[in-house]
């Protein structure tokens, strides 16, 4: 979803976003949006809350979790531990 912003910057913000395109080579939309990015991570802030892993590996096997046969033995602690 892409969103559009105006802001009005005054003059020593405009000379500093010029400056930050020339060093970095990128687009003033892509300054902006690293820019706000950083200022998110540095108050702690993440675009959202993820589950690491989750949907992200295929066994190959369909329908894991609500086949009983592939759960058997699941949670239980091994002889050999």
């Amino acid at each position: 979803m892409k969103t559009t912003l105006q802001a009005r910057l005054d003059r020593r913000t405009q000379v500093l976003l010029d400056r930050l395109v020339r060093h970095t080579g990128w687009s003033q939309p892509r300054v902006l949006r690293e820019a706000v990015t950083l200022l998110g991570a540095r108050f702690g802030l993440s675009p959202r809350k993820r589950i690491i892993g989750v949907g992200r590996f295929a066994s190959g096997i369909s329908s894991q979790g609500s086949n009983t046969k592939h759960l058997n033995g699941f949670g239980r602690r091994s002889l050999l531990s």
